[in-house]
């Protein structure tokens, strides 16, 4: 393998890893303020623990996510340096917002929640819990804002050559706020913060179910499930809201990664769409082989089954077409898993409103085996949305492959690979080790509460007793 496609490998493999923290930890800071306001509001003893139970998972991925995110930022520099130096007068802002802002606001109120939460007032709790899940909001719109500038760049020129030709240098901001909204930006934060929503929410409900299973904390656990359930299924429906409008922006302004995700080779009326299947060849000599709805596709675009969609063939030149086997597997991969999410959710909310959710235990375990699944989609979600802009890296503008540092061999990426590897491995399993003895020891007790036996044998009898009235 040649600089580029390690250094690609090594920034894919740092992201992917990197992102599993952020989902979750976005998802929980959320939950996070709704328990900690139901706690102020209510004054529930049980909310308190709940909301301090929260926190600590929330600290143990957040340190974790903190580690593996300087590994990616350094490699702008030592990987990416040309890439750096081409997008760093505009790159470079909201990376310093995020941290200057975003992490320091996040960090050090969840810091107050956690150790700090005895010596202050109720209510500058309550407030410290929303300046969390702020903060990660916060956090992710800048983020978010850097990367949907490299797939739809705006508010910017080029130096020393304005018309952006082949002996432009660097890219010059003339205005923030169109850079800032670009056009991929806000459909690209609300869907990627309701998959997070429902990353935590899955994560919340899965903890709740092996509770409930065991008959410990159960307090506790029926108010995280009632909660996890309610934020998961609403999230699940929003995430396919947001999905379709950000499905709409790439179709309108990436129209390539559009016919790559779904198939499309060539401009046509009437156009199919797929459900699942095998996508096309990468020449498009071979269609693809697919279960498809007839005019699906112009249909759902466009409210018109005869309206017209753009295939591959809109762009006569093959090498600036995206790899097309990795976009349509991972979009319908991803649609999948979030059909399977939502159907989950909707039986929880109906059991739940049924009051019979603790008593149909096959639901439960399926809730605890489904905690990985939210993460899943995102990490597919991403893979699409990065490899569909190839073989841009900053899309119409530079290619990947001339965004690499000079200076770096083959063997400097590889050998470094092979350390980040190493060390990320060790950091999952220690995130795992940590999280695993969190949950272990479960929330505080409750005043009075003798410890895990007692709650589960009285959560025993109390489990039946619901089991049996509903």
């Amino acid at each position: 393998m040649d600089v580029v496609q390690l250094s690609r490998l090594q920034f894919a493999l740092t992201i992917s890893f990197h992102f599993i923290f952020p989902s979750i930890t976005i998802g929980l800071a959320g939950l996070i303020a709704i328990t900690e306001t139901l706690r102020w509001r209510t004054k529930r003893e049980v909310f308190d623990r709940m909301a301090v139970f929260l926190t600590k998972l929330f600290a143990v991925t957040f340190v974790i996510g903190v580690v593996s995110g300087v590994v990616m930022e350094f490699q702008f520099g030592t990987n990416w340096s040309t890439f750096s130096g081409y997008v760093g007068d505009i790159f470079g802002a909201p990376l310093a917002a995020e941290g200057v802002f975003a992490f320091f606001l996040e960090s050090a109120f969840v810091g107050l929640i956690l150790f700090g939460r005895d010596r202050v007032s109720s209510t500058v709790r309550w407030i410290a819990g929303l300046l969390v899940a702020f903060g990660t909001l916060l956090s992710a719109f800048w983020i978010l804002v850097a990367n949907s500038f490299m797939q739809t760049p705006a508010g910017y020129t080029c130096s020393p050559d304005p018309a952006c030709g082949p002996t432009t240098t660097k890219l010059v901001l003339t205005n923030f706020w169109a850079a800032v909204f670009n056009p991929s930006t806000l459909p690209r934060f609300f869907h990627t913060v309701a998959a997070c929503y429902v990353a935590g929410a899955f994560f919340l409900v899965g903890v709740a179910a092996w509770y409930l299973l065991r008959g410990h904390h159960l307090d506790v656990a029926r108010l995280s499930l009632r909660l996890g359930i309610v934020v998961a299924f609403l999230g699940s429906g929003l995430m396919f809201v947001s999905g379709d409008l950000q499905t709409r922006e790439v179709a309108t302004y990436q129209p390539l990664k559009f016919a790559a995700m779904e198939g499309v080779c060539k401009t046509g009326t009437n156009v199919e769409l797929a459900i699942f299947g095998l996508p096309p060849s990468q020449d498009c000599t071979a269609a693809a082989e697919t279960l498809a709805v007839p005019d699906g596709l112009s249909l759902m675009m466009n409210l018109n089954p005869n309206s017209q969609i753009n295939g591959l063939d809109q762009q006569p030149d093959q090498t600036l077409w995206p790899p097309v086997a990795v976009p349509f597997l991972g979009f319908h991969t991803m649609v999948g898993i979030g059909a399977l999410m939502l159907l989950l959710m909707a039986l929880g909310a109906l059991f739940l409103w049924r009051r019979t959710v603790e008593s149909h235990r096959w639901w439960l375990k399926l809730a605890v085996l489904a905690i990985p699944l939210p993460i899943l989609a995102i990490e597919i979600g991403w893979m699409v949305a990065e490899v569909g802009r190839q073989p841009w890296i900053v899309y119409g503008l530079m290619k990947t492959s001339a965004g690499v540092s000079p200076g770096v061999s083959s063997t400097d990426v590889a050998i470094s690979l092979i350390g980040i590897i190493l060390l990320y491995t060790l950091l999952f399993f220690l995130w795992l080790y940590s999280l695993w003895k969190e949950i272990s020891r479960g929330p505080e007790l409750a005043p009075g509460e003798a410890g895990a036996g007692a709650s589960g044998a009285s959560g025993a009898s109390a489990t039946t007793a619901s089991a049996g009235g509903h």
